[in-house]
C-alpha cells in the first residue's frame, strides 16, 4: 500500500473540505455540477436525506436537506465560495471550510490537479 504524504501534514496544505448542505437533490446536482465543470472542486459527495434541527429568525424549524462534501484547493477557494453563495438559493447557506490534517499523496495531487484550470 502507498501511504506517500499520509502523514505529512505539509503535504495537505494545498487542499480543503468544504461542507454545504442544499435544499433538496436537484439544487445540490445542478450546483455540484457546476462547481466540477468550472474546476472550482475536484470532487462533490452528495448525501441526500439529511434532517437538519437548527434556530432560524426564532423559531426552531427541521428541514430534510441534502449535504454536500466539496473537495478544492485553497488556490480555488475564493472563487469558489463566491460561486456557491452567488447560486445558492438560501440567504445564509452552509459554507465550512476544513483543513486536512493528513490524507493520501495521490488524492491530494488529484484533487489540486482537477482544480487547475485547463483553458
Amino acid at each position: 500500500m502507498n501511504t506517500e504524504n499520509s502523514q505529512n501534514p505539509e503535504a495537505n496544505q494545498e487542499v480543503r473540505i468544504v461542507l454545504v448542505t442544499f435544499p433538496n437533490l436537484e439544487t445540490a446536482r445542478q450546483i455540484g455540477t457546476l462547481l466540477v465543470e468550472s474546476q472550482l472542486v475536484a470532487c462533490v459527495n452528495l448525501l441526500p436525506g439529511v434532517e437538519s434541527i437548527y434556530r432560524w429568525e426564532g423559531a426552531v424549524t427541521t428541514d430534510t436537506e441534502v449535504a454536500g462534501f466539496l473537495k478544492t484547493s485553497t488556490r480555488r477557494l475564493a472563487q469558489l465560495e463566491e460561486t456557491f453563495l452567488r447560486e445558492h438559493p438560501y440567504d445564509v447557506p452552509e459554507f465550512l471550510v476544513l483543513k486536512p490534517e493528513s490524507g493520501f499523496g495521490g488524492y491530494l495531487d488529484w484533487v489540486k490537479q482537477s482544480c487547475e484550470k485547463t483553458n
